[in-house]
């Protein structure tokens, strides 16, 4: 971003789509830190135009507030390093899943039985789960 002109939060919060409390909450959580016109007014400039996107990006990624925090926080690259790490980790997980249940959709639709849930195939892909080792869900 070129500009040096700096924005309300009113503004700034349209423009990202966002409700202005969300902005003063993400600043409360020491996320933004816009500068303060007549010691009240909140005025956001480029960067923090681009810390907004960022932590939007981040939150889209699945992120919480408190990791995206840690990350941006820090000044350690192994720290930041950790928690990208840790977020791959449980996205794959989840990806993971997800393909499984995809798997249990598609067999589902592609059987011919009149109630796919007596389908051989489709029980021996749900007994899959049953042989799983339990796990403590999150």
């Amino acid at each position: 971003m070129k500009s040096s002109a700096t924005m309300s939060i009113g503004a700034v919060a349209e423009r990202f789509g966002l409700a202005t409390h969300v902005l003063r909450h993400w600043e409360a959580m020491g996320l933004l830190a816009p500068a303060r016109v007549g010691g009240e007014r909140r005025r956001y400039g480029p960067d923090d135009l681009y810390r907004i996107a960022v932590i939007m990006r981040a939150k889209e990624a699945g992120f919480s507030l408190d990791d995206i925090r840690e990350m941006i926080a820090t000044p350690e690259a192994d720290a930041r390093r950790t928690v990208l790490r840790r977020h791959r980790d449980d996205l794959a997980r989840r990806i993971a899943e997800l393909r499984t249940s995809l798997e249990l959709i598609d067999c589902a639709l592609d059987c011919d039985h009149e109630d796919f849930t007596t389908c051989p195939h489709f029980r021996a892909t749900v007994a899959e789960r049953i042989t799983l080792e339990p796990r403590i869900r999150a």
